[in-house]
């Protein structure tokens, strides 16, 4: 192992299973000390779902990493508090600063699916998925970003990473997962607006968008979600990870406001909206007008990349 972490303090949501578990365990064998964030609950958020796979009960999924690090000889703690509310993300900042005495990096991943199509969406299911996602990326991220401005203003310029989780559905769109897709897509723009706001206090603030084998993707990579009784297992979370780590260490310095979409061995930058064709007729246009140049200038553009599922 390179220890591109050695020293770090670092901080995941969601990690009592699937990529933020693979996160921690890889942050840890890099030298990481690691706060393993989990509230426990079930794939449509339910509390007290547990693991029954595994034999572990909701309250057990965080401090179950935090065994497998230390077993590992690595250091690090459990936090089971909802970081979708401002005492949960308050308590999970203090919880590294209390045991480590220091923050270097937050991986914001927890999050939970109720996927339904449009017109059978019920507001709740709306509600609470766009809550943990992206009120559950934006409040760990407004405590860690308080703290890390003080000591910027303090004299103490830290070296700070925060890495977002968005998806492929918050980049293209996906069939049946409206409220995800825009908690997602919503996720993407909170990244950019961090990483320009925040950069003056030593934080680079990038996002991914993984595709991996985990509880939430069974039926997305149902054709693919065995693992294959030999090579390289594409669909792994552990695949996901290295760039995680990477984005979360010095190392990433210079890299900020990017999206990374990672799975398998493929890692791509991803490109968002730019300024396509274009016309000025410095003037007001008439409807007519309007539809005729706008068909023009949608048939010199490129081709959107196809909603998941359509």
């Amino acid at each position: 192992m390179s220890r591109i972490c050695e020293g770090r303090v670092v901080v995941v949501t969601g990690a009592g299973r699937g990529l933020g578990r693979a996160h921690a365990l890889a942050f840890a064998a890099e030298g990481a000390k690691v706060v393993v964030n989990d509230l426990g609950v079930g794939l449509d958020g339910t509390p007290g779902a547990g693991d029954s796979a595994r034999g572990a009960t909701a309250e057990s999924l965080a401090l179950r990493v935090v065994e497998e690090i230390r077993a590992a000889g690595g250091e690090a703690i459990a936090h089971g508090g909802d970081v979708a509310t401002g005492a949960g993300a308050a308590s999970l900042v203090a919880a590294a600063l209390e045991t480590y005495g220091r923050l270097d990096t937050l991986v914001n991943n927890a999050g939970f699916l109720r996927d339904r199509m449009l017109v059978n969406l019920d507001e709740d299911d709306w509600d609470a998925v766009v809550r943990v996602h992206l009120k559950g990326h934006f409040l760990p991220l407004k405590y860690a970003a308080a703290h890390w401005r003080a000591e910027a203003k303090a004299g103490r310029m830290p070296d700070a990473r925060i890495v977002n989780t968005s998806s492929g559905a918050g980049l293209l769109g996906s069939l049946g997962q409206g409220n995800y897709s825009a908690a997602k897509a919503g996720i993407v723009g909170l990244t950019l607006v961090a990483a320009a706001e925040l950069a003056r206090y030593g934080i680079r603030v990038n996002a991914i968008a993984p595709a991996a084998r985990t509880r939430m993707t069974e039926r997305t990579f149902a054709e693919s979600m065995a693992a294959p009784a030999a090579g390289f297992d594409a669909m792994a979370p552990e695949n996901v990870s290295p760039l995680v780590v990477w984005l979360g260490s010095a190392g990433s310095e210079g890299v900020t406001g990017r999206v990374f979409e990672a799975e398998g061995g493929r890692i791509t930058v991803m490109e968002g909206w730019r300024a396509g064709p274009s016309v000025d007729k410095g003037a007001r246009w008439t409807p007519e007008e309007v539809g005729e140049m706008a068909r023009k200038l949608v048939g010199e553009a490129g081709v959107p990349g196809a909603v998941y599922g359509a």
